[in-house]
C-alpha cells in the first residue's frame, strides 16, 4: 500500500551554533532541489551583489526578517516547504544565538528529525551541546549530525572522525533513538544533494537521500488519543470548544474520551 501524502511528510528542525551554516545549508537544499522561484532567487543576489558573498545569497532565501538580513543572523523561527522526487518536507530554520534559544524549541517541538551543523573549522560548541540536548528533552527521535564546512579543513577524514566521536561521547547522556553523522560543504553544496568527489573516505548517502529514506511513520502513536487542550473556544454563552494539537493517536465522531485530572 502506498503512503498517503500526510504520512510521506517529513517535518526537520534545524539546530546548531551561531555561523555554523545552517541557513546557508537551507538555501542550498531549496536551490538544488528546485524550491525557490527564479524571482527569489535574483531578489537574494540582488541583496547580496555588494557582499559579493555566495554564502549570504544562500542565507538570504531563508532569513526573512528585515532584522536578519541586515544583521545577517536567524532570529525567528522561518517555515520553508520544498519536495524530492520521493518526499514532501517541512523544514524549520531556527536560530543559533544562545538569546533566542527558545525558538529553536518552538521548532523542534513537531519535529521527526533534528539536523544540527556543526561548522568542522570550531568543533562541537557549548550551544550545539544546548540544541542537541533540547532535542532530546523534546523527545525528537533522531538527529542527523552534519559537519560542515569541510572545505576549510581540506575535506580532513580526521577531522570529521574527531567531531564525530566526541559528539558520541557527549551524546550517550541524551534519550535520542537515531544518530546519523554526515560531511558536507554547504556552500559548495557537497553531499548535500550530490556526492562530493573529495571525499572518497566517506562512503554513506547524502544528506537529501537521507532525509528520503528515512522511516519515520513507526514513530507515531496512532493507538491512543491524547490531545493537550490549548485552548478554550467560546464564540458566545451557548457553546464551548476545546482546541490543541493531536499528540497522539485517532479519533472519529461518536468515540468515547475520558477528560483529565477530573476523570
Amino acid at each position: 500500500m502506498s503512503q498517503s501524502i500526510s504520512e510521506n511528510i517529513l517535518r526537520i528542525a534545524t539546530a546548531g551554533s551561531v555561523d555554523d551554516g545552517k541557513s546557508t545549508l537551507l538555501g542550498r537544499l531549496l536551490i538544488d532541489c528546485k524550491g525557490v522561484y527564479e524571482d527569489q532567487i535574483q531578489a537574494a543576489n540582488k541583496r547580496s551583489e555588494l557582499a559579493k558573498n555566495d554564502s549570504m545569497r544562500l542565507a538570504l532565501l531563508t532569513d526573512g526578517l528585515k532584522a536578519e538580513r541586515e544583521q545577517g543572523i536567524t532570529i525567528d523561527v522561518a517555515y520553508r516547504y520544498f519536495a524530492s522526487g520521493k518526499r514532501r518536507f517541512i523544514l524549520a530554520d531556527t536560530p543559533g544565538h544562545e538569546q533566542y534559544t527558545r525558538n529553536m524549541a518552538t521548532g523542534a517541538s513537531t519535529a521527526d528529525i533534528s539536523l544540527l551543523v556543526i561548522d568542522a573549522s570550531k568543533g562541537i560548541t557549548t550551544q550545539t551541546k544546548r540544541h542537541a540536548f533540547i532535542s532530546s528533552l523534546l523527545g525528537v527521535p533522531r538527529l542527523v549530525v552534519a559537519v560542515n564546512k569541510m572545505d576549510i579543513v581540506s575535506y580532513s577524514e580526521e577531522v570529521f572522525n574527531n567531531i564525530r566521536s566526541d559528539f558520541e561521547n557527549f551524546a550517550e547522556r541524551l534519550s535520542i533513538k537515531e544518530i546519523k553523522f554526515i560531511p558536507i560543504s554547504a556552500l559548495l553544496g557537497n553531499n548535500v544533494v550530490d556526492k562530493c568527489t573529495d571525499m572518497p573516505w566517506y562512503e554513506g548517502e547524502t544528506l537529501l537521500s537521507y532525509f528520503e529514506n528515512v522511516y519515520v511513520a513507526g514513530d507515531r502513536n496512532l493507538v491512543d488519543f491524547r490531545l493537550p487542550v490549548q485552548m478554550v473556544i467560546r464564540p458566545d454563552s451557548n457553546f464551548r470548544g476545546y482546541a490543541g494539537t493531536v499528540a497522539s493517536g485517532k479519533i472519529r465522531v461518536d468515540d468515547e474520551i475520558l477528560v483529565l485530572p477530573q476523570g
